[in-house]
Order: C-alpha cells, then sequence, then structure tokens
C-alpha cells in the first residue's frame, strides 16, 4: 500500500522524514565534495580562458609588405606589442606562424572577426625570424619589426593564409614560455597571373554635406552666401576631399561625383560670402584655393570615366517611402537629375554618364527602384547583402536585370564595406588593406568563369578610409588575379542566369537606414517652398535670379548628406523658407488707415511698394467692397488693375468708388497673380461715407425741381411770344421793320422797347437757336392760355427765375 506522504494533501510521518533526509546526505556527500574542488577547478578554467582569448598582451600590426607578395618576396612585418597585464612578461618574442589556407570567403569573415583571439595559427616560423624582448613592462608598448623570406612560409598552393602575429614569454605567475597575445591577418598567395581574371570596378565617390544657402547678393554677380568655411577646408591642401582627389587620380577607378559639390566650389573661385552669427556675413577669402582644386579635378577625370548623380545627392529612399505621396516629390528629383550633366560639362569640362541611380548604401526595394528610375536613370546600383543570391556557391558578376528594362549593378558588400569604422590606426588600416585583397582573391578562386565585380564604398569617404582602398587598390591593380574596368563595362556584361534578380519586399528595408530618413514633414516643407516659388517666379522681370538659386536649395534640401542629422535638416529647410518669404515680403501693399468719402462718388488710392532690386509684372491688384449696396468699386463689388512696379519703387493705384446709402463699409485690397493666385497679405480698411445726409438730398432735390418748374415757364413764354407775331404778320411784311405800332401787344399795349427788361424774354427764344416759326399758327386745339398777360413793370430782386 502506497505511504501517505505519496497522496496529495498527506503528510509523511516523522521517522520516515528522518530516514529519508538521513538517506539524501549519505547520497550527496560525493557531489558536496566536489562541489568543494569547484573554486580551483574554475581557478584553472580561468587560466585557460585566458591562453585562449585576447591573452594579455596587445599585437598590433602596423604594416605588412608587400601586401600581396610574389615568389622571392621578403614579408616585413612592423608593430607594436603593449603588455595590458599587471606583471611583467620576460623572455618575450614576436613571431610569425601561417595557418593553412581558408576556402571560402565565409572563414576570413569569422577569422577577421577574431583576429586577436588564441590560439594562433600553424607553428611559429621561429629561428632568426623574431623580434625580441628581454622584459615587456606592464603598460609600456615595443615596436617590432620581423623580415623573412617568403620562401620561410611554407606556401603552397594559390590561396588566402591567415598569417598570425604574436607575442610569446613568461610571467611570474607562469613560469613557462607560452603565448600571451595575437594579432590576426591575412596573406594573399599567388604568385603567378591567374588563368581568368576578375574584372574589377571601383566607384570613388566624390560627395560632402550642404555647404550653400538660398541667399545670394543684390548685385549682378549674386554674391552667393555659404552655411559656414566648411567647404574650404575640405578642399584646402591636407583637406578631406584634397585627400580624395589626390589619391584618386592615380587609380583606375570609375568617378562618381555629386554636381552640387562642383557648383559649391565654382562659386567659391569668385565672391562669396560666409554666414555669421545673426543675420551678419564675412567675405570668403579661399578663392585661389577653390581654383586650384578644380583645376586639379579637371586634370584628374580626364580620360576617366564619370558619373554624375543627381544635383545634392537626393536621398531616394527617403522619397521613395515617405515623399511620393506629397505632391511635387518626384518633380524635384527630375528637376536635379536634369541640372546635374550640365553642371559637370560646364565645371569639368567632360560628358558624365547620368543613366545611375544609387540609393543609401545600395539597399533596394520595388518602391526605392520606381523612384530611381522616374529621372529617367535606367540602372541601379544596389550591393549583394541586399539583392542576396541565396545558395549559390560563388559570387556571380554585378549586371542583372530587374524588370522593366532596368539593370541592377550589384556591388560586392564584403569588398565595399572593407574600409569602414575607425581607420585611424595604422593597425585597423593594414587589417582591413589585408582582408580586402584576401577576400577578392578567394573570390577569384571560386571559379574558372570570369565575372565581373563591383566595389562601391561609402558615398562619403573619411581621408583615411580613402588611404586604406587607395592603398589595396594599388596593390589590386598591379596584382595578378584582378584587371579594372569602367563601370559601363560591369554594367553591359552578360547576366549570369543564376543569379538572383528578386528585388527584395519593402518590408525588408533595413530598419537601421529606415530611421534615417527624411520624414513625410520634410517633403511638404520642400513642397510648400516650391508652391511659393511657383507664385513668385510669375511676377518678376527676371525670375531666374530667384529660382536658380532657390531651385538648387531645394534640391538640397533632399539631400542624402542629411542622414544622422536631422536637426540640421530641419534647420536648413527653415532657413529656406524664412528667406524667401523675405523676397516675397518686399512686393506688398502699404497700409491703408481708414478713410472718409465727401461725395457720392470718388477715388481710392492703393500703393503698392516694391523693395526688391528687380522689377514686378504681371501683378493684379483687386479692391473689394464687402458691402456693395453701400459702396460700389467701379460699379459693381469689386475691380481689379494691372500693376507693374519697378524695382525700389511704389506705384499708387486708383479705384473709383460711388456711394449709394451713409454708413461704414469694410474695403479688402489684395494682390493677385495673373493665374488667379493670392500674393502676399490683404490690406483691409474701413470707408466711411458721411455727406449724404437726408437734407442735402432735399436740397439737391429741391434744386432740380426748380430748375424743372424754371424751364417749363421760359417754354410757354417763348409760345405766347410766338402767338403774337403770328397774328401780325402783315404788318411786318409791308414796312419790312418794326413801325410806329410794332411794339403793340393784342390788348393795343405798346410793346416794351429795348430798355425794357421784359425784351429779353422774347429776344432769349430767338438768340437761343429756336426759329421763330417753329411753333406756326395756333393750332384750335391748343385752347387759351392760362395765364394772365405778362406785366411790363420791371421785375422785383429774386424774380428772375425765367433764365
Amino acid at each position: 500500500m502506497a505511504e501517505a506522504a505519496d497522496f496529495p494533501g498527506m503528510h509523511p510521518s516523522p521517522a520516515r522524514r528522518w530516514l529519508r533526509r538521513t538517506g539524501a546526505l549519505l547520497a550527496g556527500a560525493p557531489l558536496l565534495a566536489g562541489l568543494l574542488q569547484l573554486p580551483a577547478q574554475a581557478a584553472g578554467q580561468s587560466v585557460a580562458k585566458d591562453s585562449s582569448d585576447a591573452g594579455t598582451v596587445a599585437v598590433a600590426v602596423d604594416s605588412l609588405t608587400p601586401a600581396a607578395p610574389g615568389d622571392g618576396d621578403t614579408v616585413t612585418v612592423s608593430g607594436t606589442v603593449t603588455n595590458k597585464g599587471k606583471q611583467a612578461v620576460t623572455d618575450a618574442h614576436v613571431g610569425l606562424s601561417v595557418g593553412s589556407p581558408l576556402t571560402t570567403r565565409s572563414a576570413i569573415d569569422s577569422a577577421a572577426d577574431h583576429a586577436d583571439a588564441l590560439p594562433a595559427d600553424g607553428a611559429e616560423v621561429g629561428g632568426k625570424y623574431v623580434a625580441a624582448f628581454a622584459e615587456l613592462a606592464p603598460g609600456v608598448a615595443e615596436r617590432f619589426t620581423i623580415a623573412v623570406p617568403v620562401d620561410k612560409l611554407d606556401l603552397d598552393k594559390d590561396g588566402v593564409y591567415p598569417l598570425s602575429v604574436t607575442l610569446s614569454g613568461e610571467t611570474s605567475a607562469r613560469r613557462w614560455e607560452q603565448v600571451l597575445g595575437v594579432q590576426r591577418t591575412f596573406l594573399p598567395w599567388q604568385p603567378d597571373a591567374a588563368d581568368t581574371r576578375t574584372r574589377t570596378t571601383v566607384l570613388w565617390p566624390l560627395t560632402s554635406s550642404v555647404h550653400m544657402t538660398a541667399e545670394t547678393g543684390s548685385n549682378a554677380q549674386q554674391t552667393p552666401v555659404f552655411l559656414n568655411d566648411d567647404l574650404a577646408r575640405e578642399i584646402a591642401p591636407g583637406g578631406r576631399l584634397d585627400q580624395l582627389l589626390s589619391l584618386g587620380r592615380d587609380l583606375d577607378v570609375t568617378w562618381v561625383i555629386d554636381p552640387d559639390l562642383l557648383a559649391s566650389v565654382d562659386a567659391m573661385t569668385g565672391s562669396y560670402r560666409i554666414r555669421g552669427e545673426g543675420d551678419t556675413t564675412t567675405a570668403g577669402t579661399r578663392q585661389a584655393v577653390a581654383k586650384q582644386w578644380l583645376a586639379d579635378l579637371q586634370s584628374a577625370v580626364t580620360g576617366k570615366e564619370v558619373v554624375a548623380l543627381p544635383f545634392a545627392d537626393p536621398d531616394l529612399a527617403s522619397l521613395a517611402h515617405n515623399g511620393t505621396g506629397v505632391t511635387g516629390s518626384l518633380n524635384q528629383l527630375k528637376a536635379a537629375t536634369d541640372v546635374a550633366a550640365t553642371t559637370v560639362e560646364t565645371v569639368l569640362h567632360v560628358t558624365p554618364s547620368t543613366a545611375y541611380a544609387w540609393p543609401v548604401e545600395g539597399a533596394v526595394d520595388p518602391s526605392i527602384v520606381k523612384v530611381a528610375t522616374s529621372a529617367g536613370a535606367d540602372k541601379v546600383i544596389a550591393r549583394s547583402d541586399s539583392l542576396t543570391d541565396g545558395d549559390l556557391s560563388y559570387t556571380p558578376s554585378a549586371a542583372r536585370p530587374i524588370g522593366g528594362g532596368i539593370t541592377a549593378v550589384v556591388a560586392d558588400a564584403r569588398l565595399s564595406t572593407a574600409f569602414q569604422g575607425d581607420l585611424t590606426r595604422a593597425s585597423a588600416t593594414t587589417l582591413a588593406v589585408q582582408q580586402f585583397l584576401a577576400q577578392s582573391l578567394e573570390l577569384n578562386l571560386q571559379t574558372d568563369k570570369q565575372r565581373s565585380i563591383v566595389v562601391a564604398p561609402q558615398r562619403m569617404q573619411t581621408a583615411a578610409q580613402a588611404r586604406a582602398l587607395a592603398q589595396a587598390l594599388t596593390t589590386l591593380q598591379t596584382g595578378t588575379w584582378s584587371q579594372s574596368q569602367p563601370l559601363t563595362a560591369a554594367a553591359k556584361t552578360k547576366p549570369d542566369p543564376r543569379a538572383s534578380t528578386t528585388v527584395p519586399p519593402k518590408k525588408a528595408y533595413p530598419s537601421a537606414l529606415r530611421k534615417q530618413q527624411l520624414p513625410r514633414s520634410a517633403f511638404e516643407q520642400m513642397a510648400e517652398t516650391q508652391e511659393e516659388l511657383d507664385n513668385f517666379k510669375v511676377i518678376l522681370a527676371r525670375e531666374a535670379r530667384v529660382v536658380t538659386p532657390f531651385g538648387r536649395a531645394i534640391n538640397r534640401e533632399m539631400s542624402t548628406s542629411w542622414r544622422g542629422r536631422s536637426t540640421a535638416a530641419s534647420a536648413f529647410r527653415q532657413s529656406v523658407r524664412a528667406y524667401l518669404d523675405t523676397l516675397t515680403g518686399q512686393v506688398k501693399l502699404i497700409d491703408k488707415s481708414d478713410t472718409k468719402l465727401s461725395g457720392r462718388s470718388a477715388t481710392i488710392p492703393v500703393t503698392v511698394q516694391n523693395n526688391l532690386v528687380q522689377g514686378v509684372d504681371h501683378l493684379i491688384l483687386r479692391l473689394t467692397s464687402t458691402n456693395p449696396t453701400r459702396l460700389e468699386i467701379g460699379g459693381y463689388d469689386y475691380a481689379e488693375q494691372r500693376v507693374t512696379v519697378s524695382g525700389g519703387h511704389t506705384s499708387t493705384v486708383k479705384f473709383p468708388t460711388s456711394a449709394n446709402v451713409n454708413g461704414q463699409t469694410r474695403v479688402i485690397a489684395q494682390l493677385y497673380t495673373e493665374d488667379g493666385q493670392k500674393y502676399g497679405k490683404a490690406v483691409a480698411f474701413e470707408v466711411k461715407v458721411t455727406e449724404i445726409t437726408a437734407t442735402v438730398m432735399l436740397v439737391i432735390g429741391g434744386g432740380v425741381l426748380l430748375l424743372v418748374l424754371a424751364g417749363f415757364r421760359m417754354y410757354t413764354q417763348r409760345k405766347r411770344a410766338a402767338a403774337r407775331r403770328a397774328e401780325q404778320p402783315g404788318e411786318a411784311q409791308e414796312t419790312g421793320e418794326a413801325g410806329p405800332d410794332a411794339g403793340s401787344d393784342a390788348s393795343g399795349e405798346p410793346a416794351a422797347g429795348p430798355e425794357d427788361p421784359g425784351d429779353s424774354v422774347g429776344h432769349a427764344g430767338e438768340d437761343s437757336g429756336v426759329p421763330t416759326g417753329a411753333d406756326g399758327p395756333q393750332q384750335p386745339s391748343d385752347g387759351t392760355p392760362d395765364t394772365a398777360a405778362e406785366s411790363a413793370d420791371p421785375p422785383g430782386t429774386g424774380e428772375r427765375v425765367d433764365r
């Protein structure tokens, strides 16, 4: 029967608990004894770890010559050893050992990743080919040099051999000779020319960060303004770009140039200014340096292949991922591509190729390819860690058709990234050079089939990185397993049918690169700046003075060089927009104070000011009444007039208005471009009509009525005078002149003489040009006049209304 303790909720008896604990103690005694020995074993394992890890002495190989030795050569290795431990190392020496050939490119990678890990590869050459030290004090670095004939290194077949440089010696804690430090590097061995050489294309990028602003002087030369003086330092003797130029001119490479760099240096050959604190600028003084650098570059690229990137090297991946949804962004890429060839031809006097697009680090996805080729390029420089080849056992040629007539030129990732990182230390440079040569030789040994390989280093190399690459290329281009060829030839190579042509999906884009992209808001800012520029340029008499510098500035806002510098990128975009706002604000309406009208009609003047140095045209000034029932502008609710203003002048435009009702009306003045886009800020002001009162209207109405009545009276008087003359036609005909009774009227009263004021009425009618017979004889239907006979007495004061 089972014990109670075997069942859930039950407990064993005290006696059984004692028995179990005693048994467990007896059974665990051997284990306890083993545990007591663990500290000693751990100490032994620590010693073993020290002897199999990095060691206590640091070994640095500062130079290895020749980098790829041939028959009869002597290999010379120089460097330093530094005791990192707390105990002195005695009876020490530095020696060389060569391991078995590495047969794969991955094996080379692994050896490089564990370059200082113990133990060393192979047996030490020994003998006299060592550098001895009686003692290495802690923290002290000692230099060494070892020269050994290549035939002493036991190199057999062609291949890549791991070369270990070791420091062996004793310490007070370990009184026997042991390897205390190692530095592993590579020795490419191909003494005879290879039957099939790899055709190698090396890109030599010449790019920089953004240096020029959108600002230019108001003079005829439009003196450019630079952000700082960094470009002058880069092209000065010993500067980064000066070293890249000096190194590249002696190599067989394809130059890949950002036209913005050329335009910026070319601008420095004349008068230029450098932005200082606030709004201040200082005169640039490095014209001679700029001229010399351009002259040297012109000489260096003569007869060489030159590839022009789009102006300012736009970030294609950022545009593809964040910019295509913003109107006009692709147009910026097209503009940057269109101006690229012209810039290079103008400055360097060579015709570049613009058929290549180069995304950052060669990382591609379908959206990047689509954007990269949208401006006319039909070749995309990718990299093999993006466009992978799966389980292919060898490295295929670079050219791959990826559909739509587009060719991906796939650069080798291992060779392209061999010179990244800090290479200011000689030991780091030496290891990078030897690893590059090892990878290149191993690639050539993979197959007897000739292939075309492309090396695309980081687009903005440091001087140290460029020196390391140049050192490796000097050996490679004079070596036995590689031959140089231009990029155009590599792109035209027959593609390997086994090579992958599948572009990775968008989600496969490296997250580290994605974090550095320009955000969508950056492209929205660019679009807003371009829209303002489009509205501005249509009014300018000489639009090129504004369109060119701002167009190039917007291209610079999209530059790849902003990656990792988001704050600086944002500041540059804001400065471009702020300067454009300043210029557009130079053409404006002058503010108006409230206006009063002193009658039914008047003109309202509006003044346009132009503080630019050039004239403006194609502007429309619109004046709008917000209450046309009360105040009309030109008979309507608004009126428009075209405006032209010379540079540095003002122009006043007058608008006719008419007021219908008393009161206050808001009037708005606004400038427009000819295509109907608003330009600048509107100016609003109040117009107050104060003199059209009821009394004034009554007086005006009464005056009109009096004029009408006076006219009617004059008309009736003329009719009566004509009737009197018609009653005595015979007398007038017989005498031919007025007789004694000629002045009598129908009542027999004497007619008024010349001195009679009443005579003026009849003669007034005759003098007015109205014929006396115009009324003709009285008709029966005329009736009898309803007024009494006119008095012949002189009229009283104020009664001459008949006039």
